[in-house]
């Protein structure tokens, strides 16, 4: 019997259910997805299509599949996995998890490819396979209750943990299932049953008999993990559910979860964690529906208005070159190794001509998969057919001004539609509620033929702090080292009640966007901090002006630094800060790897009056500095005592030569 609490749902707000109705139910699947593995794009290793993808680029994989073949393979202990309760260290463990499944992923790529020249590709699969049947916990140990249950270090084998990277695991196990199936009883009769046996024991009956877990969304609280955990078992499900009964009533169930995901997305698409974890949770989602239309032989068809904004929304955050948006814990360059094929497919199949001609520069920019991906990811990428055109050396932009999410309150805004050259302005409102919050309400970005450098910091390494009730003692999570004003040097607050109120929203002919930011630090009226963040293509300036009227102590209950009464507005900036007379700074993008430009930013203000005040930021998190290079440099502008009140600063940002 399943435990936990459902809530109350509303089935007409759920497109899938409503799409596909009875199509979506227990007793037509066990219909639908008979004979579904033979219907999937990923092929078993003995169809003719594997020596096409012999001759796809593979250099990379290939050379370090080679390398590490018949060395010992990396082995997570007790003590890494214990380093998460004693010291908050997630990496040591993670790390080596992920090393193991990445050669895994690498082995099974050369065994398909290899065919009857196996060569040992063989074995390396099932060493690896074996190691994950043994390995005691399928959960990383950041997500793992047994801690808080026992107090114990250990894993607990008896009571499993479905999380994140359980649901990696088992969608590698069935992946590598489906493709070296009949190879493997040839090699390692047994394994294929063992492989079966886990997976029930540690993903299936805990997702069916547990209605508990929080990527359920049960309690609205709907979050990435919910698609990418769902998408992950659907994949098991498909291959490694034998009895038909119980195959549909695990996927019925997995459109269940998908479904509250996609119920949750607004009309505009939008992600407030941002385009980095678009690919982790609405990429995850498109990823899971492709498999169900697949198995089902097109019987549960996806096209639907809310996967047609989704799909729009990663080249909307684009500012040029690998360069985007950064919101809450995402990096400002994309990552290597994104499966852009799979948007690519998703935008041809929906007919957004302008989001397939970006997917498909970004592919072909990056043909040959990266183990990282993951093994689904990777299969796929080298199963597919799709044609795609031969991109320009840039990718593509959005063609237009830019673009605003209401939803979420961001605007982009390019001083040359449809071009990355010159300048671009973000600006986000929002709250402080949103998934993998930062302090980040009212905060802009601007960047130069693409490369930002007006910036967010991003993501650091996660830890136990990270999400934990210290999460805002982090530096970069802090709105004292955003884009974002401080007044009485006050922090904002944390929750969805700190929020931006929209004054005015952009339009193509204005694009500008103003905000009353009075709520996001308990003031008590939104329109006692208004910033106003626009464009001015005509001039080739961003302009950032904010005008404030407040109290005369700061709010109860709000805790200023002490004997501090100043009004600040901060600015966090990448490359080299020179700060000039009259009023002026420049800013190079000396020292940031992979600026991809040689223009920087002139900035100057008023009123003059105001005092400078530069931070560097020395970066130790290679997270970061991998992104930004050394440091990271803060200007903080003090306004003087007669503008603490009540006063005017304006920004205004050009770009230089």
């Amino acid at each position: 019997m399943a435990t936990g609490t459902a809530a109350v749902e509303a089935p007409h707000r759920y497109p899938l259910l409503t799409a596909w109705g009875p199509l979506a139910a227990k007793a037509a699947l066990m219909e639908s997805l008979r004979g579904s593995r033979d219907r999937l794009t990923v092929r078993q290793a003995s169809d003719a299509g594997w020596q096409l993808a012999a001759d796809r680029p593979l250099a990379e994989l290939r050379g370090q599949a080679s390398a590490e073949k018949g060395s010992p393979w990396p082995q997570p202990l007790v003590s890494h996995y214990a380093r998460y309760f004693r010291d908050g260290n997630r990496t040591a463990y993670e790390g080596l998890v992920a090393s193991r499944q990445q050669r895994l992923t690498r082995a099974v790529v050369m065994a398909a490819v290899a065919g009857s020249s196996d060569d040992g590709w063989l074995d390396e699969v099932i060493d690896g396979a074996y190691l994950l049947c043994e390995q005691s916990s399928w959960s990383w140990a950041a997500h793992d209750d047994v801690f808080t249950r026992s107090g114990d270090v250990v894993p607990d084998r008896s009571r499993p943990y479905l999380d994140l990277g359980a649901g990696e695991v088992v969608a590698q196990l069935a992946w590598l299932d489906h493709v070296l199936g009949s190879r493997l009883d040839e090699r390692a009769p047994g394994l294929r049953r063992r492989i079966r046996l886990e997976t029930q024991e540690r993903v299936i009956r805990p997702f069916l008999d547990r209605l508990d877990w929080h990527w359920l969304g049960l309690d609205g609280d709907v979050h990435n993990w919910n698609p990418w955990i769902h998408s992950n078992i659907i994949a098991a499900a498909l291959v490694l559910i034998d009895d038909p009964e119980l195959q549909a009533e695990v996927v019925a169930r997995c459109i269940e979860g998908l479904d509250r995901f996609l119920a949750s997305i607004p009309a505009d698409g939008a992600i407030d964690e941002g385009f980095a974890y678009w690919w982790n949770g609405a990429g995850r989602a498109l990823e899971g529906l492709a498999l169900l239309e697949e198995a089902s032989g097109g019987m549960l068809d996806p096209d639907l208005p809310v996967i047609r904004a989704l799909v729009a929304f990663p080249h909307r955050m684009h500012l040029g070159g690998r360069w985007f948006l950064n919101v809450a814990d995402g990096p400002a360059r994309a990552h290597d190794g994104l499966p852009w094929d799979m948007l690519h497919r998703w935008a041809v199949r929906l007919g957004d001509s302008e989001a397939a001609a970006h997917a498909a520069a970004f592919a072909a920019v990056e043909p040959e998969p990266k183990a990282t991906a993951g093994l689904g990811r990777v299969l796929t990428q080298l199963s597919s057919r799709s044609g795609r055109s031969e991109p320009s050396k840039r990718p593509d932009l959005r063609p237009g001004w830019g673009t605003y999410l209401p939803s979420v309150q961001i605007m982009v805004a390019r001083q040359t539609p449809g071009s990355s050259d010159g300048l671009t302005l973000a600006a986000k409102g929002g709250h402080n509620g949103e998934h993998h919050n930062h302090r980040d309400v009212g905060s802009v970005v601007v960047a130069v033929d693409g490369v930002p450098l007006l910036v967010d910091a991003g993501q650091p390494t996660y830890t136990a702090q990270t999400f934990g009730p210290d999460r805002y003692q982090i530096r970069a999570m802090q709105s004292a080292w955003h884009s974002v004003p401080a007044p009485f040097g006050l922090e904002q607050g944390t929750g969805s009640s700190f929020a931006a109120t929209v004054l005015q929203e952009p339009t193509p002919e204005e694009p500008t966007l103003a905000l009353g930011l009075g709520a996001a630090y308990g003031l008590d009226h939104a329109e006692q901090w208004i910033r106003t963040s626009l464009m001015n293509r005509e001039l080739g300036s961003v302009v950032i002006d904010d005008r404030w009227n407040l109290p005369e102590q700061a709010p109860e209950g709000t805790h200023p630094p002490e004997g501090t009464p100043d009004v600040d507005i901060t600015y966090l900036v990448a490359g080299t800060v020179t700060v000039g007379k009259e009023a002026t700074a420049t800013i190079a993008p000396d020292g940031i790897p992979a600026a991809e430009t040689t223009n920087g930013l002139h900035l100057r203000w008023k009123p003059a009056t105001a005092v400078v005040l530069v931070d560097e930021w020395h970066l130790d998190d290679p997270l970061l500095s991998d992104i930004w290079g050394e440091k990271l440099t803060r200007i903080r502008f003090r306004m003087p005592a007669e503008n603490r009140a009540s006063g005017a600063f304006t920004l205004t940002v050009e770009a230089t030569s």
